[in-house]
């Protein structure tokens, strides 16, 4: 079992920063870390994907350049910076963890074995 526990969710205004973090502690079995998200109403979506071993990453279309993924081995924890926030980012944003490797198909959310319970992001006016 591996627990994932994201935090830094917030609220948030228009063009705000926020940096999401996903700790593992105790992974020893890790391939890749994801990032998904879901907003009120809406199915889960794929926002984005790190591997431990390489850092390569992938994203969602519709975050590219906005949104950065990043891990930080020593401390078994993945980050999503998020900046130039708007409503749209609005979400309960969860974390996941592949424990073995695929060559891909990351962006879908049942490559991943264990979830956190995820962060609340909501935007301001």
């Amino acid at each position: 079992q591996v627990q994932l526990v994201e935090s830094g969710g917030g609220l948030v205004q228009a063009g705000g920063s926020l940096r999401l973090s996903c700790a593992a502690p105790g992974r020893t079995s890790s391939y890749a870390m994801g990032w998904f998200r879901q907003a009120p109403g809406k199915e889960r979506e794929f926002v984005a994907t790190i591997t431990w071993n390489g850092g390569n990453t992938d994203y969602a279309d519709s975050v590219k350049g906005r949104l950065t993924i990043s891990s930080d081995a020593a401390k078994n924890t993945v980050y999503l910076q998020m900046n130039n926030l708007n409503p749209e980012n609005t979400a309960t944003y969860c974390c996941g963890t592949r424990t073995r490797p695929i060559f891909r198909g990351l962006g879908a959310a049942d490559r991943y074995h264990y979830w956190g319970q995820g962060t609340q992001v909501t935007f301001s006016s």
